[in-house]
C-alpha cells in the first residue's frame, strides 16, 4: 500500500484532515471487505457498534490509535511499516481545520462539506436559487444569511459571511498560482432575477460575477430559461474532485437542516453526466458576460 501520495496532499492541503479521515477510512473498509469481515464483527473487535464502524469508514469521526490498531491486527496487517504508515495519519487525520473555529454558526454536517471543499482540486456546481456561495458578494452573502431561521444575531451573520468570504479566498487569489483549484459554476437564469437586499447589492453582485469569471481558474455559464426543461431540475448540486486518486469524486446535496454525500461511481457518474449536459446545453462561457451585463439595467 503505498500512502506517499496521503502525506504530500496533507502537507500541501489545508483540508488535510478531512481527507485524510476519509483516506484512513477508505483504506480500513477495504481491509475490512477483503479478508470478508461484517461491521458487527469489527466493532465488536474494537468494543464498539457496526455504526460506529460504518463512521470510522467514511471519515465522519476522528481515530484513536488503539482502535486502528485493533482492526489492523483483525484484518491481518502484520508488517510493521504498513502499520505504521496508517497509524501516523491518525495525528493528523485528527487534527482541525481552520472551519472550526466558525463553530458556534457552522452545522456539523456542513464542517464536513467545507473540508472537502477545501480540499478539492475541481468544483462544479449547479445552483437554482443563490449565486453559489464561493461566488457571492459581502453583501449579498449577508443578505442570503439574513433569511436563515437559524440566525440568531448580528454576531451570528458576521460569523457566517466571513466564513463564507474565507471559503472563497483559495479561488480568488491575485495571482492565479499553477495548482490553483478550478471552479465551474452553472447558475439557473432565475437566480438573477431574485433580487437579495437592494438593488445595488445585485448591481455589485452581477458585476462581480462578470469580473471573476475572466479568471483562468473560474467558468461560469448562465443556463438560460431559453433552453427550457434540463435534467437538473432537482435542484442543486456540487461534484468535488480531489487531486490524489485515492479519493473518489463526491457529490454534495445541500437540504434544509442537513445534507447528502454520494460517493460511489454509478451516483457521481450519473451528476457528472448531468452537469456535462448542463454545461452542452447552456449558452458557452464566452456569452456569460453578455448576458450578465443584460441585468445590470434591472439593478441601475
Amino acid at each position: 500500500m503505498n500512502l506517499q501520495v496521503s502525506e504530500d496532499f496533507l502537507a500541501n492541503s489545508s483540508g488535510g484532515p478531512t481527507v485524510l479521515r476519509i483516506l484512513l477510512g477508505t483504506q480500513l473498509r477495504r481491509l475490512r471487505k477483503e479478508k470478508g469481515i461484517s461491521r458487527h464483527d469489527a466493532g465488536y473487535a474494537i468494543r464498539a457498534s457496526h455504526a460506529k464502524i460504518s463512521r470510522m469508514e467514511l471519515g465522519q469521526v476522528s481515530f484513536k490509535r488503539r482502535d486502528v490498531d485493533d482492526l489492523l491486527k483483525l484484518y491481518g496487517i502484520d508488517d510493521a511499516e504498513q502499520r505504521e504508515a496508517l497509524l501516523g495519519l491518525i495525528s493528523s487525520a485528527n487534527a482541525q481545520g481552520w472551519w472550526h473555529k466558525y463553530g458556534d454558526v457552522l452545522p456539523q454536517w456542513f464542517g464536513v462539506y467545507v473540508g472537502l471543499e477545501e480540499a478539492a482540486s475541481i468544483i462544479r456546481t449547479f445552483e437554482v436559487q443563490f449565486v453559489p456561495g464561493l461566488l457571492q458578494t459581502r453583501e449579498y452573502a449577508r443578505s442570503v444569511v439574513r433569511l436563515s431561521r437559524t440566525t440568531r444575531s448580528e454576531d451570528d451573520i458576521d460569523s457566517r459571511v466571513q466564513m463564507r468570504m474565507r471559503r472563497q479566498a483559495r479561488f480568488v487569489e491575485p495571482e492565479v498560482p499553477a495548482d490553483a483549484p478550478r471552479l465551474w459554476a452553472v447558475i439557473d437564469e432565475a437566480v438573477l432575477h431574485r433580487p437579495y437586499g437592494e438593488p445595488s447589492v445585485m448591481r455589485e453582485q452581477i458585476e462581480y460575477l462578470i469580473e471573476v469569471a475572466r479568471r483562468p481558474n473560474v467558468t461560469i455559464q448562465i443556463a438560460t430559461f431559453a433552453m427550457g426543461g434540463h435534467p437538473a431540475a432537482g435542484g442543486p448540486f456540487s461534484i468535488l474532485r480531489f487531486p490524489t486518486p485515492q479519493l473518489p469524486d463526491v457529490v454534495y446535496l445541500e437540504q434544509l437542516s442537513s445534507a447528502l454525500y454520494f460517493d460511489k461511481f454509478d451516483d457521481t457518474h450519473r451528476y457528472a453526466q448531468t452537469m456535462d449536459h448542463l454545461a452542452t446545453q447552456a449558452p458557452p462561457p464566452s456569452e456569460t458576460e453578455e448576458i450578465l451585463r443584460g441585468f445590470l439595467e434591472r439593478y441601475s
